[in-house]
């Protein structure tokens, strides 16, 4: 069994196609997959699709960094009602973003904070947005405010020492297609870092590993990230599943989820 632990699956790309998705998700062994909210103009689009594969798709709430403008308190007064009045295995995808825009930096701390807050008041791990911002995320959660159920740092892209922090502060790492490029650091950091704090995800639509590199991502090619795990570190695929999935069932309470989901 695989588990995508991050996917916008239901982003518009997949609607002509999503049946045959679904099928190749199947065929790739890839039981479970976890869906980021974005802002709210997502949230009703998440619920359709959780609703049409419940036994396959798994919702997050939270309020994505790149969507903290000028209207924020809007969109998390509208995430705040979703994630108190629904059922959600993560606050997420929050975090901080600074590589696009920096304008609204002090205000997506602001967003992250409060959302870290909400995690803990719900008793929830968060999945992590951290493009270009990895070292400040971490000295927030360790100056300012820490998740108590920790998570996930989504699509890691910080450096060894980076990761061997986060791997401390009991986080782990979100490992995607990115580390099947050609010129990608990754491979050298997991290598050392180990599998004991790292799970799957695809962020697809985006970042679709080799050979589908600049191609629509999707969640069955979670098995190409479980594969080049497996070369490095000299496993099988089976026994990278085996060890990826158990993590993922453990930082989300998955097994908990199955229980409650209804």
């Amino acid at each position: 069994m695989l588990i995508d632990t991050h996917s916008h699956l239901y982003e518009e790309s997949f609607l002509p196609d999503w049946e045959e998705v679904i099928a190749r998700c199947q065929l790739a062994a890839v039981n479970k997959i976890l869906l980021p909210n974005v802002d709210r103009s997502t949230i009703l689009p998440m619920q359709e699709a959780v609703k049409r594969n419940p036994d396959l798709l798994i919702p997050m709430m939270g309020l994505h960094p790149c969507s903290v403008k000028e209207n924020y308190l809007e969109e998390m007064s509208v995430i705040k009602q979703e994630l108190y009045n629904g059922k959600f295995v993560a606050v997420g995808e929050i975090g901080i973003d600074l590589y696009w825009d920096k304008s609204f930096a002090k205000e997506q701390e602001e967003v992250f904070l409060t959302q870290v807050q909400w995690a803990n008041e719900l008793n929830l791990p968060i999945s992590i947005h951290s493009r270009d911002s990895t070292r400040i995320i971490i000295d927030i959660l360790k100056t300012q405010l820490d998740c108590k159920n920790k998570g996930i740092f989504h699509c890691f892209s910080g450096s060894l020492e980076e990761a061997k922090e986060i791997i401390d502060m009991g986080y782990y790492l979100g490992i995607g297609g990115v580390i099947t490029f050609k010129n990608s650091q990754l491979p050298n950091i997991v290598s050392v870092v180990g599998m004991d704090r790292i799970v799957l995800e695809t962020d697809s639509p985006y970042l679709a590993p080799m050979p589908h590199r600049g191609k629509r991502n999707e969640s069955s090619y979670t098995s190409l990230v479980a594969l080049k795990l497996a070369d490095i570190f000299h496993l099988s695929l089976e026994q990278v599943s085996e060890k990826t999935s158990q993590n993922a069932i453990t930082i989300f309470k998955i097994d908990e989820w199955e229980k409650v989901k209804f």
